[in-house]
């Protein structure tokens, strides 16, 4: 009597998370991030347009759609072995690629104080995400 197999693209139901390994839990909890965050881009796309610098020569709605296609699919791509390692490296640009969005925020917001502050604040919490993405380049196999 054979036993069926859990897909192995599946990291979450093949073992529980206690039992996932560094690099497959990192894969895992990127992967939710880039799902949530590439989601919203089409449930509240006007939010994104808005953090689209105007020096940057593109259509806004096509660049928030396309980011969040991008996003959606190496959120995928992280949780399929075959792909993480190369959807990590991926991530790691893309996390690059909108920094300037994300100093936009900051000049868009300069003069509201307690937004700006929070966009400061946010300016930072980049670099564990580019860490993140490095690693999991690194450790998949």
């Amino acid at each position: 009597m054979r036993t069926r197999r859990t897909p192995t693209w599946i990291p979450a139901t093949r073992l529980s998370a206690t039992r996932l390994s560094d690099g497959s839990r990192q894969s895992l909890l990127l992967a939710v991030m880039l799902a949530t965050v590439g989601t919203l881009h089409f449930v509240v796309p006007e939010r994104f347009d808005e953090t689209i610098p105007d020096e940057i020569p593109v259509d806004k709605r096509t660049a928030t759609l396309a980011s969040g296609v991008v996003e959606v699919g190496l959120a995928g791509g992280l949780l399929w072995p075959r792909t993480r390692r190369v959807s990590g490296l991926a991530s790691v640009g893309l996390f690059i690629a909108v920094y300037p969005a994300n100093l936009n925020m900051v000049r868009m917001y300069w003069h509201k104080p307690a937004v700006r502050a929070a966009m400061l604040a946010r300016l930072p919490l980049q670099i564990p995400m580019i860490v993140a993405g490095w690693q999991v380049w690194k450790r998949a196999s």
